[in-house]
């Protein structure tokens, strides 16, 4: 691979060192050297790896430590062995949309392959507790942890939650880092001006929304998700999560999980999930999906938090 010398910086982010050749605005800088970062993100020439392994009609190439894909008019990118990101730009793509995918689905495939557990959505410190808010894109996951946000709680990832476990098995979220992706739609309800936010990509209505002041720079135990879920309802309905159904829940909300099976990682997850399903408190918030409900779904996460709180 032809690497190409740029400017180079290193920043902290998914409790890892990351050097990186492409400058990555959306985390925090640290001085250290090259050689001492765990993770290094590299540009390189991946054409000729990619027609060899590709094959018609498919976008990813997974095995064991190896993760290739190709995003049309963006880049390809590879990930190896949960220590190296290379990434091949293609000519005339634009640089929010190939580090959109660097910080995305290289980080969950990344994460995955040093055995730390990739959630898809987002998580906030309550009280001392960590909590994650999972679900399917567009389900209002973002706007949900802004809601929590405005009443004074702290940011610890949107879109990539990192999972691990302490000795005993305590499952632990790691910050990621201090931005939250929202719709101009979101933005309008909590009054937000978009005026000086970047948008996510070029000519879209998704904002970056640094999190400075309110981000959680410190593991923290995990010990409740709630799964939010758009649907034809009127009102909010609020049920909890079965013991065995929780297992569907963690392995669906796993970020990019179709690198599950492919890199023969199933035994790892299902260990994963088993140290989780019976430790922490599981919901599924189903909300009407032409209603603004953030602030109704904000009151009752509250509200069970502070009733497991007087139980304990």
């Amino acid at each position: 691979m032809m690497i190409n010398t740029l400017k180079k910086f290193t920043y902290k982010a998914f409790g890892l060192s990351i050097f990186s050749e492409f400058f990555l605005p959306e985390l925090p800088q640290i001085d250290m050297e090259e050689h001492l970062a765990s993770v290094k993100v590299h540009k390189a020439d991946l054409a000729g790896l990619w027609s060899e392994l590709s094959e018609a009609g498919r976008y990813f190439v997974v095995e064991k430590d190896f993760t290739m894909f190709h995003v049309p008019d963006t880049a390809v990118y590879l990930v190896k062995n949960g220590r190296e990101i290379f990434v091949s730009p293609i000519e005339g793509s634009e640089e929010d949309q190939v580090r959109l995918y660097i910080l995305g689905t290289c980080m969950g495939a990344l994460l995955m392959q040093r055995m730390v557990l990739p959630l898809h959505g987002s998580a906030l410190v309550i009280d001392g507790k960590a909590y994650a808010i999972v679900g399917d894109s567009g389900a209002g996951k973002s706007t949900l942890a802004s809601a929590l946000l405005k009443r004074g709680y702290q940011l610890l990832s949107d879109d990539v939650i990192p999972v691990t476990f302490s000795e005993k098995n305590v499952p632990i979220v790691t910050p990621a880092y201090p931005q939250q992706k929202l719709w101009q739609e979101s933005l309008d309800q909590f009054g937000i001006d978009s005026e000086h936010l970047r948008p996510i990509i070029d000519r879209e209505t998704k904002f970056a929304v640094p999190v400075l002041e309110q981000f959680a720079d410190k593991p923290v135990p995990l010990v409740g998700i709630f799964e939010l879920i758009r649907s034809n309802v009127n009102e909010i309905e609020v049920n909890p999560i079965q013991k065995l159904e929780r297992f569907h829940t963690l392995f669906h909300h796993t970020y990019r999980n179709f690198i599950i099976s492919r890199s023969g990682i199933m035994d790892w997850h299902f260990s994963a999930s088993a140290n989780m399903v019976n430790k922490i408190d599981f919901h599924r918030l189903i909300r009407p999906i032409n209603q603004f409900t953030a602030d109704k779904l904000a009151d009752f996460i509250l509200t069970r938090v502070n009733r497991k709180e007087e139980i304990v």
